[in-house]
């Protein structure tokens, strides 16, 4: 179940599950569903992933915000590594994902595909156009490393 911090309704959308991907959410919806906010958004998300560890619930982690990585690291620092992992998409933030990784925590690298891929990377490209220079500096890394 992906849950989405940027609408207000997600915190009470925790209770019942047992594995929840968490994301900020990047569809538009009006203000009366869906924190506007950048700071809003990222205290939702806090508070949504606290909750989700203390019921218990095995959460992935999706973010590229390097406040978010943090305080999740603080959020799951008790928890065992198998009770949660990192998400975040193929090109972004490859140094940070593999810092990660190398502090033993687990990393799931997803790559858009499927009948919507083009419609889904544009939404993302517009969100934050920083990543489609990460993803250019990721894809000739890997060719070159050939």
């Amino acid at each position: 179940m992906v849950l989405q911090a940027y609408l207000r309704r997600t915190l009470a959308d925790i209770a019942g599950l047992d594995n929840i991907r968490l994301c900020k959410g990047i569809y538009v919806e009006p203000v009366e569903i869906a924190y506007k906010e950048f700071d809003a958004v990222r205290s939702n998300y806090v508070r949504c992933l606290e909750r989700i560890v203390d019921e218990g619930i095995y959460v992935g982690i999706a973010t590229h915000d390097e406040y978010l990585i943090r305080e999740a690291l603080r959020i799951v620092s008790d928890l065992p590594h198998d009770r949660y992992e990192f998400q975040m998409l193929l090109g972004v933030r490859p140094d940070r994902a593999d810092e990660l990784v190398a502090d033993g925590h687990r990393l799931r690298v997803y790559v858009p595909y499927g009948t919507h891929w083009y419609e889904y990377s544009m939404r993302r490209l517009q969100e934050n156009p920083k990543i489609a220079g990460y993803i250019a500096a990721d894809t000739v890394g890997r060719v070159l490393k050939r």
